[in-house]
């Protein structure tokens, strides 16, 4: 069971009434963002039970907007949020769903950019602006941005995993937390490395570059601030 502090408990800097259902919502959507890529065309929020209930009430849709935005809890833009993303010609679309989900604050993120691509994220706000990420793109996830976090998608293969961990080991970035998640055996994979250190971008490419790895991103660590 992971332990909270009395600085999650308090809650953290930010634009808006709660950080469950603003600096949470935001993380989330900032975290889409990182892994959809900057090249947005449109976005629909689905949201579930309370956020589905509140969320114009409680700033969630303009959090979630900003974070797609690539925008912090605390910037001062967020609540012209909507307006920032008309002029970035990117639309956005609020979906309430009555489906129960695993945790009351919700919601699942499907971005499509100007190629076509469509992203899907599910994640949950679960107090004090900490968050869970559920899945990407149908597969089980869990990660909660916290930390610097490479993620791959790959090929499930003998292999994969001893060469991601060789090129961490090569630039002597130490892994905290891995967690490899897969459909079926030899299918697509998906493998989360969290990592207390900055992963550079020359890393990443390395990664990227294996043989069998589909595509490699890093998620950069989102901290709360008080």
């Amino acid at each position: 069971m992971r332990e909270y502090s009395v600085f999650d408990i308090m809650g953290p800097i930010m634009i808006g009434p709660s950080s469950s259902h603003t600096a949470g919502a935001a993380r989330i959507a900032k975290i889409a963002r990182q892994i959809a890529g900057d090249d947005i065309k449109d976005v629909q929020f689905v949201l579930y039970d309370s956020f589905a209930s509140t969320y114009k009430g409680h700033g969630t849709d303009k959090a979630l907007v900003a974070g797609i935005l690539g925008l912090d809890p605390d910037d001062d833009r967020l609540p012209h949020s909507f307006e920032l993303a008309k002029e970035q010609n990117i639309s956005v679309l609020f979906i309430k769903s009555d489906k129960d989900a695993q945790h009351p604050n919700t919601v699942r993120i499907i971005i499509k950019d100007k190629s076509g691509d469509v992203t899907d994220i599910l994640g949950s706000s679960i107090g004090g602006g900490n968050v869970v990420l559920k899945e990407i793109n149908g597969m089980n996830v869990e990660f909660t941005g916290e930390y610097e976090t490479l993620i791959t998608k790959h090929i499930d293969k003998p292999g994969i995993i001893a060469m991601v961990t060789k090129v961490l080991a090569e630039y002597k970035i130490n892994i905290a937390f891995m967690r490899v998640y897969r459909q079926l055996k030899g299918d697509n994979a998906i493998m989360v490395i969290e990592s207390d250190q900055v992963i550079p971008e020359d890393v990443r490419i390395s990664i990227e570059n294996i043989n069998g790895i589909e595509r490699a991103i890093v998620i950069n660590s989102i901290k709360n601030t008080y």
